[in-house]
């Protein structure tokens, strides 16, 4: 049994249920491409309908409420808001109503525009020659010690130095 006041919520990827793959300015997503290369996914499966919830929101929110959900956390494609991976265009969702609903939205983060992990990515690629191993950025340093500091330590190493808080009175100053 569960307390009077539990909160319950529903959540969404947005290639796996967003749809509208061209619609209102979104551009190709790494996943859109792939999915449209011959012979990469079985039976030429791709997300360009999915459950077609950018078309169908007001259905979506329905059944949320039939259900008895009470927080909703959606997710939007980043080529729907940022098209060509930068911020030179951004595309404003207007059409984005969840009709009373505390709705979280997040930005899928492995759904980003063609072309904007090679420029903005984690690692250098050689694109001219794919044979070319790929060299880690600084960037990379960074990002592993916010996974490390946020609760995803490697076990195997040990607590991440910045788990290991310094005892009250030995504080450094910056």
């Amino acid at each position: 049994m569960f307390p009077q006041d539990f909160l319950w919520s529903s959540a969404t990827a947005a290639y796996q249920i967003e749809g509208g793959w061209r619609a209102d300015g979104k551009s190709l997503s790494i996943w859109d491409k792939f999915a449209h290369t011959p012979l990469k996914i079985f039976d030429s499966d791709n997300g360009d309908i999915a459950c077609d919830s950018y078309n169908k929101i007001d259905e979506d929110i329905a059944i949320l409420k039939q259900l008895g959900v009470n927080h909703y956390r959606f997710s939007i494609s980043w080529t729907r808001v940022l098209p060509d991976g930068t911020t030179n265009h951004i595309n404003e969702l207007d059409n984005v109503d969840v009709q009373g609903y505390t709705a979280w939205s997040l930005m899928d983060n492995l759904e980003w525009a063609t072309g904007f992990s090679e420029r903005f990515g984690l690692f250098y690629v050689n694109r001219s020659d794919p044979n070319v191993p790929r060299v880690a950025k600084e960037s990379v340093s960074f990002f592993s010690t916010i996974i490390n500091c946020n609760g995803f330590p490697d076990p195997a190493s040990g607590p991440h130095d910045c788990l290991k808080p310094e005892p009250e009175g030995n504080c450094r100053r910056l």
